[in-house]
């Protein structure tokens, strides 16, 4: 009987031919070898979060419930700063003329909302269409970055120089009104353009709309012109391709811009202070007179109600606009 021989064909192309054994020595080396710890990798991002986030959001909380002294605050727990938060007096008596009727701190962290929802719907109507021409009409990428950076050029100098800049601009004997007392429109100064809601708005608009004019720019330069173009060429008007294509794709960087500007601006007191004159008071302005006064626990409570706020107003808008679905 013939003896059966083992065949050695490995495959119609042959064997594979074996690597060196000094390459195949590197490579177990290099899959054994270690690098950072995952520890070590992460642990700077959280000693920041816990420095700067965690351990002041704790202290709000945990403040907000000693008692004042007049001169500091003392570990004594208490509920008082939040009854008078929430309460005024004869809130539960029928006979007041305040009964049920909500406090004044209530009553301000409202106002400071309506009005940042103010600021921001006159931020969306100016910073859209900067980004629209930056990101559509623009063509070159070069230019499309120098004329952005020009949009930033107000945040190269300081807050506060922007905010003071406004009162030559707007006072009685201001820019704007001698424009418009030398052109017959207006017979003397007017005073209602600083100190008053109109020059506190205009001063907020500017300060804070590039906020939003960066993101929605980057959202629209993201958009690909082959759809616009496709949708040209089945018969869509430009008023459809913005409707239907544009303004859908974009609303991701309009819902971040949004909430830069929410947030921004629900703390903020600075500008109320010095282009409204102090005639009014936010929230950021509250907490600041109670923290000048010592009276840290209820300057707490202040920030611990604004915090829950601004949580509430992200979250509206994160479920208006789904960023995750549409980046």
């Amino acid at each position: 009987m013939a003896r059966v021989v083992e065949s050695q064909h490995r495959g119609l192309i042959g064997a594979q031919p074996s690597p060196p054994p000094e390459l195949v020595e590197k490579k177990r080396r290099t899959r054994h070898e270690e690098g950072f710890p995952v520890g070590w990798l992460i642990a700077p991002g959280v000693a920041w979060l816990l420095l700067f986030l965690v351990i002041p959001l704790v202290s709000i909380i945990v403040f907000s419930f000693w008692t004042s002294t007049g001169h500091g605050m003392t570990a004594d727990p208490t509920l008082h700063h939040y009854g008078e938060y929430f309460t005024t007096e004869g809130f539960f008596d029928p006979e007041a003329d305040r009964f049920l009727g909500p406090s004044i701190f209530i009553k301000t962290l409202w106002s400071t909302f309506r009005f940042t929802l103010t600021v921001m719907f006159f931020c969306l109507l100016l910073g859209y269409p900067i980004a629209y021409f930056l990101a559509m009409q623009v063509q070159t990428f070069k230019w499309q970055m120098a004329l952005f950076l020009l949009c930033m050029v107000p945040f190269w100098t300081s807050y506060l120089i922007r905010a003071v800049a406004w009162l030559p601009m707007l006072g009685r004997r201001g820019l704007l009104n001698s424009f418009l007392v030398s052109s017959g429109i207006l017979e003397k100064p007017s005073s209602v353009l600083l100190y008053s809601e109109f020059g506190y708005t205009m001063a907020l608009v500017q300060l804070y709309v590039v906020l939003c004019v960066g993101p929605i720019f980057f959202s629209l330069a993201k958009i690909d012109k082959d759809i616009l173009e496709a949708a040209r060429d089945m018969g869509a008007s430009a008023f459809q391709i913005f409707r239907e294509i544009i303004v859908p794709l974009s609303l991701p960087g309009v819902a971040i811009g949004m909430i830069f500007i929410f947030v921004m601006i629900m703390g903020e007191f600075a500008t109320a202070v010095v282009v409204y004159g102090g005639k009014t008071s936010t929230v950021g302005t509250v907490i600041l007179n109670y923290y000048a006064i010592a009276n840290y626990p209820f300057a707490a409570v202040n920030a611990l109600m604004l915090m829950i706020a601004m949580m509430i107003g992200v979250v509206i808008i994160l479920r208006l606009v789904d960023i995750r679905s549409q980046l």
